[in-house]
């Protein structure tokens, strides 16, 4: 199971967030499979499946409020455990920013990089527990609060 790529993607086709987990693309590639994937994306129905094959990816995706969430994957892959890791990204930024909206990515998109990190690494997940992926993310707060407090002195 390796998740690809994640996209976040408005429902006006305005990209909020990628990550690319892999570094077998060229920028010019990357460019092209976000402008397919996301115009694929939207131009669905909402009764449609979530998931498609983009090239020699599945593509599962999933809509909350906005944003759609979109996931690459290999081709083999169980897209519902796909979509479960979309799910608890979601959970997560909803815990951590107290019920999230698009403007919160915006705005913090470190944080909402840093929460993607605490739970994928190489496309992998690494920390299924939200607590754990909460308490985490205090204790570099802190870490960093810490840190502009004797920077100051």
């Amino acid at each position: 199971m390796a998740i690809r790529f994640i996209l976040l993607v408005s429902r006006q086709g305005k990209i909020r967030l990628t990550k690319w987990f892999t570094s077998d693309w060229t920028a010019k590639e990357k460019a092209k499979a976000v402008k397919d994937v996301s115009q694929t994306v939207l131009s669905r129905r909402t009764k449609m499946c979530n998931v498609l094959e983009y090239k020699d990816y599945k593509v599962v995706y999933r809509r909350y409020a906005s944003l759609f969430f979109i996931a690459g994957t290999d081709i083999d892959d169980n897209e519902l455990l796909t979509l479960e890791i979309i799910h608890r990204y979601v959970e997560v930024l909803d815990k951590w920013f107290l019920n999230v909206c698009e403007l919160d990515i915006i705005f913090n998109f470190q944080q909402a990089y840093t929460i993607m990190d605490e739970l994928l690494i190489g496309g992998e997940l690494q920390e299924s527990s939200k607590r754990s992926v909460i308490n985490s993310l205090k204790r570099m707060e802190e870490t960093e609060k810490a840190e502009q407090i004797s920077n100051l002195l």
